[in-house]
């Protein structure tokens, strides 16, 4: 069976795509990926989001997007798509040994979190080094944390751990903050979060566990040590793009390339919408938009073949 329409990926771009597509009689397949709901799953209150006064929570938020998607009729697979072949139509998507064919695809995997590459970065991961506040600020209560970034998420993970430690640190390499400036009011204004800044960190100490940081300020240049229980990196983001190496256009950090107005990346069918392709607005709206204009191209492209 050949899909009308096959969508790689979830969160709010990719299930935006899928009710549009649904609702125009394509029947989309949606391959979710494991880690399901993109980076809204990661994300406690969301208060920027239209039609939520309120604020809602990010997984609470990415269900409804998911029950919206299945009423109109999305199947949906939850399993990580292990190769692609753009090369010719139908289009071939594969997950392990399972083989789907497709008229057309619409992208919309993402981004994930960086990581400093610190050798013992990596050895600690889960003992005290994170990339989700969200996933593991609880087991942080009553200790002193740090984190590591100068924009909205740093900020975001910054105030969330406040409710648990009894300390925050944010340790930023700048002597300003790039985030927004309510996030950076919110954040300076809290008294249980400080700053470092022009400040790096050049190694993560502990044996099980995480002690501490060795720190370089980049002004002086003095190396000192610098206690703490915890780390939660929020540096940043890559896109999920290694599956797309060679059938796609990407630009030289790795996002795909829209040549043209509209979601149309350089293969023509296959289509691209949310944090995959978006390096400057990396919003939960600006990815459900893209996820409509995806739905909308590919809907009026499937047209225009037949």
């Amino acid at each position: 069976m050949t899909e009308r329409v096959l969508i790689i990926g979830s969160g709010p771009a990719g299930l935006t795509a899928a009710v549009y597509a649904a609702r125009a009689d394509l029947k989309p397949l949606m391959i979710e990926g494991l880690a399901a709901g993109g980076q809204l799953m990661l994300t406690t209150d969301v208060e920027n989001y239209p039609g939520f006064p309120d604020g809602i929570m990010g997984p609470e938020l990415m269900e409804q997007f998911r029950k919206q998607a299945e009423r109109f009729g999305t199947r949906i697979v939850t399993a990580d798509v292990t190769a692609v072949d753009f090369s010719s139509r139908p289009f071939k998507v594969w997950v392990d040994a399972d083989e789907y064919q497709a008229e057309s695809i619409i992208i919309s995997t993402g981004a994930s979190a960086k990581w400093l590459g610190l050798p013992d970065e990596e050895r600690l991961r889960g003992h005290g080094v994170s990339a989700c506040a969200t996933c593991d600020g609880f087991f942080f209560r009553d200790v002193e944390v740090a984190v590591v970034g100068g924009g909205d998420s740093a900020m975001e993970e910054a105030l969330f751990l406040a409710k648990f430690a009894s300390k925050v640190t944010l340790v930023h390499r700048r002597d300003e903050f790039r985030a927004s400036k309510i996030m950076v009011r919110r954040a300076l204004e809290h008294d249980k979060v400080e700053v470092l800044w022009n400040t790096v960190i050049e190694g993560v100490l502990g044996d099980d566990q995480v002690t501490g940081l060795t720190i370089r300020n980049v002004e002086t240049d003095e190396v000192s040590e610098f206690k703490t229980d915890g780390l939660f990196l929020a540096i940043g983001h890559n896109p999920n793009t290694d599956l797309f190496v060679g059938q796609l256009d990407l630009d030289d950090v790795g996002y795909v390339l829209i040549p043209g107005p509209g979601t149309q990346t350089s293969v023509e069918g296959v289509f691209a919408s949310g944090d995959v392709a978006d390096s400057t607005y990396r919003q939960a709206i600006t990815a459900a938009g893209t996820g409509c204009m995806a739905a909308i191209d590919a809907e009026r492209w499937l047209a225009e073949q037949e």
